[in-house]
């Protein structure tokens, strides 16, 4: 999957291990999803996990705890929206501080109506602060490509009010480099120095995401497709799809950019072994 070279420098190479030192996996809570992270991914990978207004959030949260007692770096998902008062907040909380998890991803979610008094990211983020928390890691959601329902200055002004609650950024797909560097150069000038993390989707055949899309079931996916809008049709093609590109511009551009990527955060459909493999023929460039 990483057969065509995209570090061909010392300095390209050095940018290629730092980012690959960085890396994170995205997993979606499916049935399958905890068998195949314990057969298929290292320990040594940090793990988000993510949640749906559908299936609400016991599913990530009890995926989270059990991958964290098979020696797993994870952070659930907390849409502020699935969560309905302080009191639950307080509950989730001690059920993840019990599990011995200490990173947690704050975003506003999907749902249309909120389940009680959190409608955004910030307010919850204000919530866990008020109540005194034991996280380490306190990721929240940057849109490189802006958003499909939310205006950009609203969205600016969301990540200078979040950001100070918050310990980095992971930010929602982008397929293009220059956009990452550039957004990631407004986002420093804003004043934002929070470490940023690229996402991008592992390699992933046309075939998985049809079914990763159909598993979320119509309403999710039609969420997730006004996130995603630009998306979709890259993957319709027969061989699917595989950031080498992207990658290649980061590689070649960080250098000389401003823009505080410090990693990737790899959306992997569960497609866990296949994304593993493509990780470790990087791997294999960054050593010359």
């Amino acid at each position: 999957m990483a057969s065509r070279l995209l570090a061909t420098t010392n300095e390209q190479r050095g940018t290629l291990a730092a980012l690959l030192d960085n890396i994170s996996y995205e997993i979606m809570p499916f049935k399958t999803a905890k068998d195949k992270v314990v057969a298929e991914v290292p320990t040594s990978i940090p793990l988000t996990v993510t949640a749906t207004g559908g299936k609400g959030l016991e599913p990530t949260l009890e995926t989270a705890v059990y991958l964290r007692s098979r020696g797993y770096s994870v952070a659930p998902h907390l849409p502020a929206r699935l969560v309905r008062d302080a009191e639950e907040l307080d509950t989730v909380v001690r059920r993840l501080e019990a599990a011995d998890i200490d990173r947690v991803f704050i975003i506003g979610g999907d749902a249309e109506e909120p389940a009680g008094d959190f409608a955004d990211a910030y307010g919850l983020l204000t919530a866990l602060k008020e109540r005194g928390h034991h996280f380490t890691d306190v990721g929240i959601g940057g849109y490189p490509e802006g958003h499909a329902l939310i205006s950009d200055d609203a969205i600016n002004r969301s990540l200078g009010d979040k950001a100070p609650l918050a310990t980095r950024i992971l930010t929602q797909i982008c397929f293009d480099p220059r956009t990452f560097m550039d957004w990631g150069s407004r986002v420093r000038q804003q004043g934002i120095d929070l470490p940023i993390y690229a996402g991008m989707p592992g390699p992933v055949s046309r075939q998985k995401l049809l079914r990763v899309s159909a598993g979320l079931g119509l309403g999710q996916s039609a969420n997730f497709l006004k996130k995603q809008q630009n998306m979709f049709w890259r993957f319709f093609s027969p061989s699917g799809y595989e950031p080498t590109q992207l990658i290649k511009g980061l590689v070649q551009g960080l250098p000389a950019s401003d823009a505080a990527i410090k990693g990737f955060h790899i959306f992997t459909f569960n497609d866990l072994a296949q994304t593993e493999n493509w990780r470790r023929g990087l791997l294999e460039q960054t050593r010359g």
